[in-house]
C-alpha cells in the first residue's frame, strides 16, 4: 500500500533498467545459438542450463576453470575496444582446462556494471560467443548484473567459467615427464591477458599513443590482440599422439618461469634456450621502454609462448607436424633435465 504523500519509486529510479536487461538477452540469444553443440539440453533463458556428459567417455572426469581478463579491461574502457575482451575471457578458462586433456564442453559468463549499456554488453558477449566457437564449447548461460553505485559509468567487470571432460585414463598430469623429454612452445598471439598492469605502466612511462605504429600495426591493435585459443589444435595432437604428450602448461601470470614447474615432478627442470624462439616486437618494445630485466620479462609476460607442451623425444617431430598442420607456430624450446638441487629453479632459460 502506497503512502499518498510519498513519491512513487521504481527500480529504474534506483538505477536498474529491467527493460535494458531483457533487450540484452534478446541480443545474446542468437549469438549463443551459434555456439550450440551436442550435449546441450537447455541453455539461455532457463534458471539453469543442462548439458549431457558425452556418451563416448567410459569414465568421464569433469574439469572446471574460472578466470577474468585482468587490467586489460582498463584499456578496453579507455580505448573503447569491447569486441575482443570476450575472446580473452573464454581463452583464459578453456586453455586452463585443456592442459589436463579436457575438451571444453560449455561456458558461462558474468558481466557486472553500474549502468547497463546494451550495445557495449552485446559487443562483449559477441566476443564471448566468438571465443566459444573457436573453442568448440557452448555458451549456455550467464549473469548480467546491473549494480548502481558499484562501477563508474562505462566500466564493467567480467568473469568466466568453463567446464570440460576428459577420459579418466587420459588425464594429463605431468607425472610421466622424465629426463630427455622435449619442451615445445606454441606461439602466443600477443600479451594475451596477463601482465597488463606492468604493460599499462610502460605505456604511460613511454607516453605511448594508441594509434602509433608498432611492427607495422597500430599499437592499440597489437596490445588488444585477443588471447589465442589452443583447444582444437591441441586436442587434435592428443587424439593422434596420445601418451607421447606428457604435460601441458598454459603460460599465464607467472610467465615461463612459474608456470612450467607446475607440471614437473620435484626432481626435474625444464632447460630452455633463449635463441630457440624469437620474442615478438611487442615484448621487445615493452622491455626497451620499461627497462625491464630479462628475468622479470620471463616471469610477467609470455614473451611469445602461450602454451608449453612436453613430449617424448622420439615423437617430438611428429607432434610438431600435427600442431603445424592445425595452424600452430611451434618452437623446440629445450629439454627436461635433472634438477641441480632441491631448491634450484625448475625452469632455466639459457
Amino acid at each position: 500500500m502506497t503512502n499518498k504523500h510519498s513519491a512513487t519509486l521504481t527500480y529504474r529510479d534506483a538505477g536498474v533498467d529491467i527493460d535494458a536487461g531483457e533487450a540484452l538477452v534478446d541480443r545474446i540469444k542468437p549469438l549463443a545459438a551459434k555456439t550450440m553443440r551436442p550435449g546441450v539440453m537447455a541453455g539461455i533463458g532457463g534458471f539453469g542450463a543442462l548439458f549431457q556428459v558425452p556418451a563416448h567417455l567410459k569414465e568421464p572426469v569433469l574439469v572446471s576453470g574460472t578466470d577474468g581478463v585482468g587490467t586489460k579491461l582498463r584499456l578496453a574502457f579507455d580505448w573503447k575496444r569491447h569486441d575482443t575482451v570476450g575472446i580473452d575471457l573464454v581463452a583464459m578458462s578453456v586453455n586452463d582446462i585443456l592442459v589436463q586433456g579436457a575438451e571444453p564442453l560449455f561456458f558461462l559468463d558474468y558481466f557486472a556494471c553500474g549502468k547497463l549499456s546494451v550495445d557495449t554488453a552485446a559487443s562483449v558477449v559477441g566476443g564471448i560467443a566468438k571465443g566459444c566457437e573457436l573453442a568448440g564449447c557452448a555458451l549456455i548461460g550467464g549473469e548480467t548484473a546491473e549494480m548502481p553505485g558499484m562501477y563508474p559509468d562505462g566500466e564493467y567487470d567480467l568473469a568466466g567459467f568453463a567446464v570440460g571432460a576428459v577420459e579418466k585414463a587420459r588425464i594429463i598430469d605431468g607425472k610421466s615427464i622424465t629426463q630427455g623429454d622435449v619442451v615445445l612452445g606454441l606461439a602466443s598471439s600477443g600479451a594475451h591477458s596477463n601482465g597488463y598492469s606492468l604493460l599499462r605502466k610502460i605505456l604511460t612511462h613511454a607516453n605511448a599513443r594508441p594509434g602509433q605504429e608498432l611492427d607495422g600495426r597500430p599499437l592499440e591493435d597489437v596490445v588488444m590482440e585477443p588471447t589465442r585459443i589452443y583447444v582444437k589444435s591441441v586436442l587434435a595432437a592428443l587424439a593422434e599422439h596420445g601418451p607421447a604428450i606428457k604435460g601441458l602448461a598454459h603460460i599465464t601470470g607467472g610467465g615461463l618461469l612459474d608456470n612450467i614447474p607446475r607440471i614437473l615432478q620435484p626432481e626435474w627442470c625444464a632447460r630452455l634456450h633463449r635463441d630457440a624462439w624469437t620474442m615478438p616486437a611487442l615484448f621487445t618494445w615493452l622491455q626497451e621502454n620499461g627497462g625491464v630485466a630479462d628475468a622479470e620479462m620471463h616471469r610477467v609476460f609470455n614473451c611469445g609462448i602461450g602454451m608449453v607442451m612436453v613430449v617424448a623425444a622420439q615423437q617430438a617431430d611428429a607432434v610438431v607436424a600435427t600442431l603445424q598442420a592445425h595452424g600452430e607456430a611451434v618452437s623446440r624450446l629445450g629439454e627436461v633435465v635433472a634438477r641441480d638441487a632441491p631448491d634450484a629453479p625448475q625452469t632455466v632459460i639459457l
